[in-house]
């Protein structure tokens, strides 16, 4: 077996304004149909998927906030892996973006929209990234507004604009040696469009950091109360990633070892599943600590949670934590590389983030070095509890 993620800077940073989810489009997109070239036949989607069935493989693509990436899995006979390398580089390469497919994909994705905005936790998702980020594109949501402003020659433009083998970054993991995985990279992107130069791309700039607390309230008919708390917080590449990590877990991120479930599920049952989170980017991505409720325990949650964070903040772990969550994090290094998909998750985001090329051998080490005075210290560089947006949805 071999598995290929293919990433390009085309995420849904790079969306105009105005045109949210055009990223989003483009990938889905090159599912639905490649044109003729190269004296091969155009295929239609129906064409297309019982091609990949004929060779029990699979190619898709998707975007994110940053990147857009695209997967390829194959066994590597080489009959087959050649046939499936010709088959991904024809749909990365020469996507039909035809306008009557686009308009019934319009659809569909309309439909599908309209049908999340009647969950609660996508209103409040929305709402409170809106909030966190509102001139940056992490804080823009798709809309039908923004989805109707989307033609298909804007997809056409997007990936000739933006899917330049130059701006690939690509990773593998499987049955391949590194001279087969050249001539693999160099098959899968044979279609895409060539140039003489790759410019840089133009800059996105960091979202501004919030001057203020704010607190959200939203009306909505549900049986739970959504509650999210946060801010703008750490890039990928900031030093203080792994103290923020490792406090990260004592916090909210350890499941049932971590404060938030200690305090408010298992001393005095508010909430089932009380959570906390680094979701770092390019940019500073958000913390978020979050939990569902009984609507008339919804005050008593968010404050206790508020108060949680702040102690938190400002003295840090014990040291009884801290070994506790050093203990269990290393000890289940292993289980973060135990397939092909979590082995290719964790090169792409060395490829992706240009971590240095030991991360994953020197995991345990930086895990194990980060002290109390660490997470104290990094955490109080990164949040501020009295400047963090507060949500919640539910009954009035």
């Amino acid at each position: 077996m071999v598995d290929v993620q293919i990433d390009f800077d085309a995420g849904e940073r790079r969306d105009p304004v105005g045109q949210t989810g055009l990223a989003a489009s483009v990938a889905a997109m090159t599912a639905k149909g490649v044109r003729a070239a190269a004296g091969k036949p155009a295929l239609d989607e129906n064409q297309l998927g019982e091609a990949w069935a004929d060779l029990g493989a699979s190619f898709g693509g998707s975007a994110s906030d940053d990147r857009m990436s695209f997967r390829l899995r194959s066994l590597t006979r080489p009959d087959i892996l050649q046939q499936a390398a010709q088959l991904a580089a024809r749909q990365l390469g020469h996507p039909a973006y035809r306008p009557a497919h686009w308009d019934e994909e319009r659809k569909r994705t309309l439909a599908a929209l309209r049908e999340a905005r009647t969950r609660p936790a996508t209103v409040a998702q929305e709402r409170f990234m809106a909030a966190l980020y509102p001139q940056h594109p992490y804080g823009r949501a798709t809309t039908e507004a923004s989805l109707k402003a989307i033609q298909a020659s804007d997809l056409q433009r997007f990936h000739r604009q933006y899917l330049l083998p130059c701006r690939a970054k690509v990773s593998l993991v499987g049955d391949l040696n590194a001279e087969q995985a050249r001539t693999l990279v160099d098959q899968l992107l044979a279609d895409l469009p060539t140039t003489s130069s790759c410019s840089a791309l133009p800059p996105v700039a960091d979202p501004a950091p919030l001057a203020q607390a704010q607190e959200i309230r939203i009306p909505f008919e549900a049986a739970q109360a959504q509650v999210l708390i946060g801010q703008p917080a750490i890039k990928r590449n900031d030093p203080d990633f792994f103290a923020l990590f490792v406090g990260n877990h004592i916090l909210g991120g350890g499941d049932f070892v971590s404060r938030l479930t200690e305090q408010v599920r298992e001393k005095r049952g508010l909430s089932y599943s009380v959570y906390s989170y680094f979701s770092p980017g390019l940019h500073p991505g958000p913390f978020i600590a979050g939990l569902q409720t009984r609507p008339d325990q919804a005050a008593q949650a968010l404050q206790l949670s508020q108060d949680i964070i702040r102690t938190f903040v400002a003295q840090g772990p014990t040291a009884q934590e801290l070994k506790a969550a050093q203990d269990n994090l290393i000890g289940g290094f292993a289980l973060r590389l135990d397939s092909n998909k979590k082995l290719l998750d964790n090169l792409a985001n060395i490829a992706w983030h240009d971590l240095p090329l030991d991360y994953l051998d020197r995991w345990t080490q930086r895990v194990a070095a980060v002290t109390q005075q660490d997470i104290v210290q990094a955490f109080q560089r990164k949040l501020q509890p009295d400047r963090m947006v507060t949500l919640v949805l539910g009954p009035p």
